[in-house]
């Protein structure tokens, strides 16, 4: 699989912009998931995964993200998080379940909820990945 090319939104921490190339590299494993919207295709991705992922042209990187439930890799990998959160659905997560495991640190749900509620993360720190490396 070719390889995303930098862009200046790329030094966002923890986003990755879901732009032209993402949604070409991505397209399997959104149609996988977007698979997941039928109750016969949920039913066949319970009973066998690696059976029902193998109807996807996925990569092996992304066939790890959806095993693992790596959200941010799934993203990274071209994941539309409106197609990705039906795996979470899938799986009886909520939103903020998804949230908390994509904050880059252990977060409960509670915790994350509590942080949104008072505002979100702060954004030192969280401007950049060039800030985050030089302190």
């Amino acid at each position: 699989m070719r390889s995303i090319r930098e862009r200046d939104y790329d030094d966002i921490p923890g986003t990755y912009v879901f732009d032209g190339e993402r949604c070409r590299q991505g397209f399997a494993l959104n149609m996988f998931c977007k698979s997941l919207d039928q109750a016969a295709n949920r039913e066949a991705f319970r009973e066998s995964p690696d059976t029902y992922l193998a109807n996807f042209n996925l990569s092996i990187e992304q066939r790890s993200a959806v095993a693992s439930r790596d959200w941010l890799e799934m993203l990274r990998l071209g994941g539309n998080i409106y197609y990705t959160f039906k795996l979470a659905i899938f799986d009886g997560l909520t939103m903020q379940h998804v949230g908390a495991a994509m904050s880059g640190s252990p977060m409960n749900v509670e915790e994350f909820r509590a942080m949104m509620v008072s505002g979100g993360r702060p954004i030192s720190g969280n401007r950049s990945v060039k800030e985050q490396l030089d302190g």
